[in-house]
């Protein structure tokens, strides 16, 4: 991976203080996170929010404005197509919709779940720390009057299976083409804002070349070295009458068209 794209996706995973016991990662294509998902998976809406569950998954899996969030190996984890790459998500980073999900929609949960009413969202603070919940106050309070729509589901996957299953890179292509939703939340954006940007493709030409501007600029470039030529002629006549004319011009470098004898 290209080091710019590693750091933005962890510059922007990033968003406060990381408890001691919760490392940051990001899910490489090839990588598993200790789960498979062969075809695009049956995904069911979570009665009163804006959140999708996959039923007929053992696994915490779970789809929000527009992306893919799996919560395995007291780890989440973030995708915009059903079956990765996936990016490790801090606690504090998950999305507030996403903590509020009941118990009893997580599949396959926790042996620290035990106990735990069915009907109420995990008890994120109490197994997160007091430091997650200082910095997360408020998360588990909402107006479920006022909760936003769901996402469209990105059926257009379906289609996209098996070996047919798409690179990292190309994945991007498809979902600009076949997925026009935009997220709303600003944690999502985020998260999608930095996957984009890591499955990106190399860039081409002048770039992977080492030559940083473009053509454009480069003609830029020429025409500055003619205005300096240009001024460079003029203060060596200033100086000098009748001697040096038009060889510091041609030089392109209004020093040496100064420093000139004839």
């Amino acid at each position: 991976m290209h080091r710019p794209l590693f750091a933005l996706w962890m510059l922007i995973f990033t968003l406060g203080p990381a408890a001691a016991q919760v490392s940051i990662g990001i899910g490489l294509p090839g990588i598993s996170i200790g789960i498979n998902v062969p075809a695009y998976p049956r995904l069911v809406r979570v009665p009163g929010y804006p959140v999708y569950y996959a039923p007929q998954m053992r696994s915490n899996y779970f789809f929000y404005d527009g992306m893919y969030w799996v919560y395995q190996r007291d780890n989440w984890y973030a995708s915009s197509w059903y079956n990765g790459p996936w990016g490790m998500v801090r606690p504090e980073a998950v999305p507030l919709f996403v903590l509020r999900v009941p118990v009893r929609y997580y599949r396959q949960p926790p042996p620290y779940f035990r106990g735990w009413s069915s009907s109420a969202p995990p008890r994120w603070g109490a197994h997160w720390g007091s430091d997650w919940e200082q910095r997360r106050s408020g998360w588990d309070q909402w107006n479920r009057k006022a909760a936003p729509p769901p996402a469209p589901l990105p059926v257009y996957q379906r289609q996209y299976s098996g070996s047919r299953y798409p690179r990292a890179e190309q994945q991007q292509v498809i979902e600009t083409r076949q997925y026009r939703y935009q997220p709303r939340d600003e944690v999502v954006q985020q998260h999608h804002q930095a996957q984009r940007a890591q499955s990106a493709p190399p860039p081409q030409g002048a770039a992977q070349h080492g030559q940083q501007a473009p053509k454009a600029q480069g003609q830029d470039r020429g025409a500055q070295g003619k205005d300096r030529g240009a001024q460079g002629k003029e203060r060596a006549q200033d100086s000098n009458p009748g001697q040096g004319k038009g060889k510091g011009h041609d030089r392109g470098g209004p020093q040496q068209g100064g420093d000139r004898k004839p």
